[in-house]
């Protein structure tokens, strides 16, 4: 009585490329994300797992904690480190942030 019938319309004509336009923008911003922050952070890892598979007896290095010292012995998982005479520690192969060049601990 008050209240008036409601009927559906007509669909109108959909745009063919209208989907492919909606998702565009996340594609887009899928790709800077990939070149930006993912791809570097691969090479990365890439380049550390380089590193640590490369050390060996003698290497100077830094810890992530920021140890400095020698490798004394190296093992499948873990290092053993100099940090001064006659006092080593153990760590994990993956704790070495970077490795110095030679003669670097004479001079700290």
């Amino acid at each position: 009585m008050f209240i008036s019938n409601a009927y559906a319309q007509a669909a109108a004509g959909g745009d063919p490329t209208g989907g492919l336009m909606g998702m565009l923008p996340l594609i887009l911003m899928f790709i800077v994300l990939w070149f930006l922050m993912i791809r570097p952070q691969m090479k990365r890892a890439k380049e550390h797992k380089a590193m640590v598979s490369a050390l060996a007896k003698g290497d100077e290095v830094v810890t992530q904690g920021g140890i400095a010292g020698r490798v004394t012995q190296v093992g499948d998982n873990f290092l053993r480190i100099e940090i001064a005479d006659n006092v080593n520690i153990l760590v994990q192969n993956q704790a070495v942030a970077t490795v110095l060049p030679k003669g670097t601990l004479k001079t700290l």
